[in-house]
């Protein structure tokens, strides 16, 4: 049951010239060997096993309780996690049964995912922020037999949803997890571990709903084999990141959601390297536990860089902040391509030595991917002894595609193809991707083929030596700077359904949140303004409280079918609406989202004050 290790990647760059794959041309390709392969009858679960057996010492979790941080080693993870699959075993739940989990980044989330994983079933994981509506069409579409939660209000909707299949196993994330080990006594350990070793690298190990183009979530299949090619190969690639002496070892604070497949890969690739983990709840509470917990590296995505920045300016306000931030952007920037940095850009040494206590004094590596990085963002961290590792990825790639590494790191890319996988440019610049961690399909029918190209609608480019630059996307999905996907067409098609609201359209793309610009029906403007004694003589008054407050309410109601990291934060009531004339519509009055922008950069730039 053990993996294959490889020698080092050799990677091949292809030229510049087209050549028919199928039904894309490829302009450039650009491949990278595997270090790390997973043997047909392996699976994700068995790595916690395997290592209790070797060392049951070995620190894998810490997790925050009243008196501080306590460790969690690998024997006493084994023992969490084989109670909790005896029972799940002992309530029925076993091969291909979906199980959903809905909760914050805990101990206890990971501890049921790997009990699922040890049965044979299937993890289907819920962020906690979900609306109501999208857990009943998770629910609806996936049909679970047993429900992990963090709440029991959170338990009645999807028994609701989920009516007689579900026969009341919703399991409290906490109090419920002693009685299911209690309920798992009657079955025998040798029994839970014949059930976990038949469990094979190519069966489904998780459904992981993500929004399409059209905004329903569809459930992207993952098997054993995705997720440890994805979470085992960069381990391999950042081996110096995951590794270090056993004098000094690795450390780092999991703050992304479990739900998401970043967060959940994060989780196993340190879990396979042995990587002290403490488990944050939500990205709010890092910077109060970065000073305590000192992780040597961090894995999260652009916006929390710089919620952690504008954190040491309001910590650190001082007349002398300013130069120390720009002396440090221009070392940084120097660094990070390889220069010597200029003469002048000298650090106050007592600031950045705060800069390096707030993050706990050994941190050396923090790998952000999900959406762009400011640069300057990425320069200050450089400049203050942090190497910013650019990452590429999407739900339907284990979210790995591409990474640089401490070894191979280039300004302005998002790494080479991570080992294992071929990344392509079509003719028309779409990026497109094949490797063991792409995915088999959706549920529930799958049909990708390893064979076939993965079409991941953005746009980008690949250098001489390989390394990926993002220039754009080609499907409409917005991805903030905290990494959340959002489907504009949904929230803008239920903003339209205001009677005074002529056409709307979301703003997002890496900022921390989503904002819209509305546009007015004239018509209906005229006479709801007659009923309300509102002037609207000189054109529409974008300003007026009245005016705003009915609108508001269009877009409270749009709000209701999403997640507060998806909803609509503030918007613009703009005085003209768009038009095929100036180039914002199409003849088939689609918008044309950058001519829009551009248009309206001014007071897009006043729905992000700050």
């Amino acid at each position: 049951m053990s993996s294959t290790v490889h020698a080092t990647g050799q990677a091949d760059a292809a030229g510049a010239s087209a050549n028919a794959v199928g039904e894309y041309r490829i302009a450039q390709e650009y491949s990278v060997a595997p270090l790390v392969t997973m043997a047909d009858d392996d699976n994700l679960a068995d790595v916690v096993f395997r290592k209790a057996a070797v060392d049951p010492s070995a620190v894998v979790f810490s997790r925050k309780t009243a008196q501080g941080w306590l460790d969690v080693t690998f024997g006493e993870f084994a023992g969490v996690v084989l109670g909790l699959a005896k029972g799940l075993s002992a309530n029925g739940i076993g091969v291909g049964d979906r199980v959903l989990i809905l909760g914050g980044t805990s101990f206890e989330w990971s501890a049921a995912d790997f009990a699922v994983l040890s049965v044979g079933a299937v993890a289907v994981p819920v962020y906690p922020t979900s609306s109501a509506e999208q857990i009943q069409h998770i629910v609806a579409d996936c049909g679970p037999s047993a429900c992990f939660v963090e709440t029991a209000e959170q338990g009645e909707l999807i028994a609701a949803a989920a009516g007689e299949q579900l026969r009341g196993r919703a399991w409290l994330l906490g109090a419920s997890l002693p009685v299911l080990t209690e309920q798992g006594e009657v079955v025998a350990d040798a029994q839970a571990t014949e059930a976990r070793l038949a469990v094979r690298a190519d069966d489904v190990a998780t459904i992981v709903y993500t929004s399409g183009t059209t905004g329903v979530p569809k459930g992207c299949l993952l098997t054993h084999r995705n997720i440890f090619a994805a979470a085992a190969n960069v381990v391999e690639l950042l081996d110096t990141v995951f590794r270090r002496t056993p004098g000094d070892p690795a450390s780092t604070l999991l703050f992304l959601p479990l739900a998401h497949v970043y967060g959940r890969v994060v989780q196993f690739g340190c879990v396979m390297a042995g990587v002290r983990t403490g488990l944050v709840a939500s990205p709010a509470q890092l910077p109060a536990e970065l000073p305590v917990f000192a992780p040597t590296f961090l894995i999260g995505v652009p916006y929390v860089l710089e919620k952690i920045r504008k954190a040491a300016r309001q910590a650190l306000g001082s007349d002398r902040y300013d130069a120390a931030e720009a002396a440090a952007i221009a070392v940084g920037h120097a660094r990070r391509r390889g220069q010597q940095p200029p003469a002048s850009a000298e650090i106050d040494a007592q600031i950045a030595k705060q800069w390096r206590g707030m993050l706990g004094g050994r941190l050396e590596h923090m790998v952000a991917g999900g959406a762009s990085l400011e640069p300057s963002t990425a320069d200050f961290f450089a400049g203050i002894g942090v190497e910013i590792i650019g990452a590429y990825g999407l739900t339907e790639a284990s979210s790995t595609v591409s990474m640089s590494a401490p070894h191979a790191n280039r300004a302005g890319a998002v790494g080479r193809p991570v080992p294992g996988t071929t990344v392509a440019i079509a003719d028309d610049g779409e990026i497109l991707v094949r490797g063991p961690q792409v995915f088999p399909g959706y549920w529930p029918d799958g049909g990708h083929s390893a064979e076939n190209w993965l079409a991941t609608g953005d746009l980008g480019r690949l250098d001489e030596d390989g390394f990926l630059f993002i220039t754009g996307r080609r499907k409409e999905i917005i991805v903030t700077s905290g990494g959340k996907n959002v489907a504009p067409a949904p929230l803008e098609d239920r903003v339209r359904l205001h009677a005074l609201v002529s056409n709307c359209m979301l703003v997002g793309e890496g900022r921390p949140y989503v904002t819209a610009l509305i546009t007015v029906d004239p018509v209906v403007l005229a006479r709801w303004a007659a009923a309300h004694g509102v002037d609207v003589s000189a054109g529409v008054p974008t300003e007026d409280a009245q005016l705003l407050a009915e609108i508001s309410a269009g877009v409270e109601a749009a709000n209701r079918l999403v997640s507060r990291a998806e909803s609509i934060r503030r918007f613009a009531v703009l005085a003209e609406d768009f038009s095929m004339e100036k180039g914002q519509l199409t003849a088939s009055l689609r918008l044309r989202r950058a001519v829009i922008e551009a248009d309206f950069a001014a007071v897009i730039t006043t729905l992000y004050p700050g």
